[in-house]
């Protein structure tokens, strides 16, 4: 199998600026979401923004991308032992 078969479609980066707007990069799907928690499952594992006034500016799954506008207060990856039944919790609550 070739290498270009291997490798990702795209990159998984996130970009901070001002703590007022986060553009993430290598997003694979979209767990949950409101205006303090936002949980997507990336590239590099689950990914999780907490803040205060949150909102998806955009989302392209297609392309891996996702534009949050808000305050962000923190950004988290969790355990990949503790990602998958993490996030089917949060979405069977």
């Amino acid at each position: 199998m070739p290498l270009e078969d291997k490798t990702p479609k795209w990159r998984h980066q996130f970009t901070l600026v001002d703590r007022e707007e986060l553009n993430v990069e290598g997003v694979v799907n979209l767990g949950s979401f409101d205006e303090r928690e936002i949980v997507m499952e990336t590239e590099q594992g689950i990914l999780t923004v907490k803040g205060e006034g949150l909102n998806i500016k955009q989302l392209n799954l297609e392309k891996g991308n996702l534009i949050v506008e808000g305050t962000v207060k923190a950004v988290a990856y969790e355990d990949e032992i503790r990602q998958k039944k993490g996030l089917l919790e949060r979405l069977l609550k």
